[in-house]
């Protein structure tokens, strides 16, 4: 692109645009924030809540996660898959659909009633809603925004996204739990998904999202075989996967592990947990957004490696053993959550980078990004079921801070097509980008 072009292109530009926010989807951004309180609001009580309400038992509980985990880690996968087929727009309206008809039949059926078989079919199948509803919505984000600053609009879905989950859903628990108890506190979520929802699908009229990203003779088969087939055609975005699900498996392991640990080995009331979580991710979203930004300066791949990878090492380290080390201090403890919460930020530029590896199959990459956002809320939980028996909570720790050394070496291999690298340059989408690599490959 001539300077000329780039000094009248930026002349156009809106200061959404400057600060990476596709105008069109803000609506988005902020409904994204409002159904991600709801969906976090349980993130700090949920198990000794099913424990306490016919589970029985720490370990019965854990079997109705574990549930809930393994659609999550399903339905991640589908939101990809499903938007190339469908739309992003039409597959957001069945995740929030799920969301809600499953909740009520959760809280209704199972949790009032202390039936605990209830409890696991309702509340795993209440796992297909979120995954479809966000996550439908970032396939939406990148196939709209410009190549050139995927990374800080990534950022704004992550700033949205863990904003709620569990930031300010677990500062939002802490001050309704007192007032209406956890079971109403359940309830006053379901109304801020219907929020949320209501942001999303009123407010966003960018048509993109409104119609399938397919190309128009693939058929439904053939989009949920290339979702899957992408792994082995384009073994970085399989890499990719890999790194996402290290991403946050720890994070879901460390919800399992660490209220005990804070609570009972600690001795921070119930309240103190909640705050240092809140804060831990209130950190990690302001950070979101500003990896995001710096990513698309000093490049995508170093961001994740040495920022999220490496930070997430030693960090994930220093939140466990520090208040070990420095017990009755709960400030160095939010601290070193605070630290953890700005090294997690580092992998968000992941987003931005595995649709740009296949700009042609940005729907499949997609959705194995997805399928790894999903399996980690399976894999994390997971790893504290085989080990924390046998290792303790140290050992799985260590576990923890060794995948993200294996997170590291791994990123080191994502390097960028050539289709990418020219749409970068030209400030084009991937939706463009695709079709000069659709056209290479008929050739």
């Amino acid at each position: 692109m001539s300077s000329t072009a780039t000094s009248a292109a930026r002349a156009g530009e809106t200061v959404w645009d400057r600060v990476g926010i596709p105008r069109p989807l803000l609506f988005g951004f902020i409904g994204v924030l409002i159904f991600m309180i709801g969906d976090g609001v349980e993130s700090g009580f949920i198990a000794p809540f099913i424990e306490g309400n016919g589970a029985g038992s720490e370990v019965r509980a854990s079997y109705v996660i574990t549930a809930y985990g393994v659609t999550v880690m399903l339905a991640s996968w589908l939101s990809g898959a499903l938007s190339e087929l469908w739309g992003p727009r039409r597959v957001m309206q069945l995740g929030l659909a799920i969301w809600i008809v499953f909740d009520i039949l959760f809280l209704a059926f199972g949790a009032a009633q202390d039936n605990y078989a209830l409890m696991l079919l309702f509340y795993g199948l209440r796992g297909f809603g979120y995954p479809l509803f966000a996550f439908s919505f970032l396939v939406w984000v990148t196939a709209t925004a410009p190549v050139a600053r995927l990374g800080a609009a990534v950022g704004w879905f992550y700033f949205a996204f863990t904003g709620g989950l569990p930031t300010l859903g677990s500062l939002t628990a802490s001050v309704t739990n007192p007032l209406f108890g956890k079971f109403g506190t359940l309830w006053v979520a379901l109304a801020l998904i219907a929020i949320g929802g209501a942001f999303c699908l009123l407010g966003v009229r960018e048509r993109t999202g409104y119609s399938r990203l397919a190309p128009p003779g693939v058929k439904p088969v053939q989009s949920l075989a290339r979702s899957l087939s992408i792994a082995w055609t384009h073994p970085k975005v399989a890499v990719g996967c890999v790194v996402r699900v290290i991403n946050t498996a720890p994070q879901f392991g460390l919800w399992v592990i660490l209220p005990a640990f804070f609570t009972d080995e600690m001795g921070f009331s119930d309240g103190d947990w909640l705050r240092l979580l809140s804060i831990m991710f209130a950190t990690n979203i302001f950070f979101n957004l500003l990896f995001g930004l710096v990513s698309d300066r000093i490049g995508w791949r170093t961001t994740i490696g040495w920022f999220g990878a490496v930070g997430c090492a030693v960090s994930v380290l220093a939140l466990y053993f520090v208040p070990k080390l420095m017990t009755d201090n709960y400030w160095v403890a939010v601290g070193v959550g605070m630290v953890y919460g700005a090294t997690l930020a580092g992998f968000v530029p992941i987003s931005a980078l595995m649709p740009s590896l296949a700009p042609e199959n940005k729907g499949g990459a997609m959705a194995l990004l997805n399928l790894g956002a999903g399996g980690a809320a399976f894999v994390g939980p997971a790893i504290v079921s085989l080990f924390l028996g046998p290792l303790g909570r140290d050992g799985v720790v260590l576990i923890f801070a060794g995948l993200y050394v294996v997170a590291a070496v791994l990123t080191l291999f994502l390097r960028l097509p050539r289709a990418s690298e020219e749409a970068i340059a030209q400030g084009k989408s991937l939706h463009e980008a695709a079709v000069p690599v659709a056209a290479r490959a008929t050739t």
